[in-house]
């Protein structure tokens, strides 16, 4: 019969004395943190019996933490996964007990997101939005960050010069690699279509300033139209779409900026044969995908959610803490390039 493991097997596993492991049992005040979480994983490892009440109480004895996040879209498949990962990331962090809170707003609005982001900030520690790039938000992060609430702009920049920082891609060499791409996917002329989800997305904008800019260095002889605006919403991008085929038959490549690629999809798929148009899309989902493989779609370009929530909310927890808070300003992810030759 094997031996029943002992607090002395702990104590050795952790790289510690029984004294400590004691004390971490006895949920003593003196103990550091990282020491507990040690004995605590040692417990577990070799099998002791009392691990998962050391887990607990490892678990208790760190600070409570209320991280707040004010998201868009509710019902957009992308924004439900992005809280599911935020829920996940916040989980599996050790650092800290984390209360999770989540709000979505329900437009674009800078007072809608502003009035969000006001409430939430009297009920948290640290504050992440996705917002656009406006007046009445930058005031709002200033008041936010005024009451000793850092706060954090995701995907999308804002508020330069007052927020906390920024997490997301590199926006604008997300655009020229874009452009790069379409033109090994499109013939040399023809037309190319450009959608953003408004005027007030920063990331939306450095996007198209990249894209532009990349097609005007590789002086390529498609004609880049005038930019559309869809609101990111499946309707407004549907109808676009089959406005912009009906005008410009020669349209050879399109490029969602920001949301709404749904709309996209449905007006190809009933419009155009697979591989005539090439459309680059953001983010995977079951319709990006699929539309991916059926060849209304020819590249996916995604954001690496739960490397940027593991860090993000790492930096948010320090910022309570004061565990090694470093204020980046931007925090850049290398994307995520999903192309059907490698799924």
């Amino acid at each position: 019969m094997a031996k029943r493991p002992t607090l002395r097997d702990v104590a050795r596993a952790a790289g510690v004395s029984i004294a400590t492991v004691n004390r971490v049992i006895s949920a003593e005040p003196n103990v550091r943190n990282e020491t507990a979480r040690k004995v605590a994983n040692a417990a577990r490892e070799v099998g002791y019996h009392g691990h998962n009440l050391l887990n607990q109480q490892v678990k208790q004895s760190l600070p409570l933490v209320k991280l707040g996040f004010v998201l868009h879209k509710e019902r957009q498949k992308f924004y439900q996964e992005f809280a599911n990962v935020i829920r996940t990331s916040a989980a599996q962090n050790t650092k800290a007990r984390i209360s999770i809170d989540i709000e979505f707003s329900q437009s674009q609005s800078p007072h809608d997101v502003s009035e969000l982001m006001l409430d939430m900030s009297s009920r948290v520690d640290a504050l992440a939005a996705t917002a656009v790039n406006h007046r009445i938000i930058t005031d709002t992060v200033s008041q936010i960050e005024a009451r000793g609430v850092k706060c954090f702009s995701l995907l999308s920049d804002f508020a330069q010069g007052e927020r906390s920082a920024y997490f997301g891609l590199n926006n604008l060499k997300v655009g020229r690699g874009v452009a790069q791409a379409l033109t090994k996917f499109i013939p040399r002329t023809g037309d190319i279509a450009l959608f953003v989800g408004g005027n007030r997305w920063h990331g939306h904008e450095l996007r198209e300033t990249g894209f532009r800019s990349q097609l005007r260095e590789i002086g390529t002889t498609l004609n880049v139209l005038d930019t559309l605006v869809n609101l990111e919403t499946r309707q407004l991008t549907y109808e676009a779409t089959l406005e912009l085929l009906q005008r410009y038959p020669n349209v050879v490549g399109i490029y969602l900026a920001g949301g709404g690629m749904e709309g996209a999809i449905e007006a190809l798929r009933e419009e155009v044969p697979p591989n005539k148009i090439a459309l680059i899309v953001n983010e995977c989902t079951q319709d990006s995908l699929a539309a991916l493989e059926d060849g209304y779609v020819s590249m996916i370009v995604g954001t690496p959610l739960r490397e940027m929530c593991m860090s993000l909310i790492s930096t948010m927890i320090a910022t309570k803490t004061g565990d090694n808070f470093d204020d980046a300003g931007q925090v850049f992810f290398k994307p995520q390039l999903v192309m059907a030759e490698f799924q």
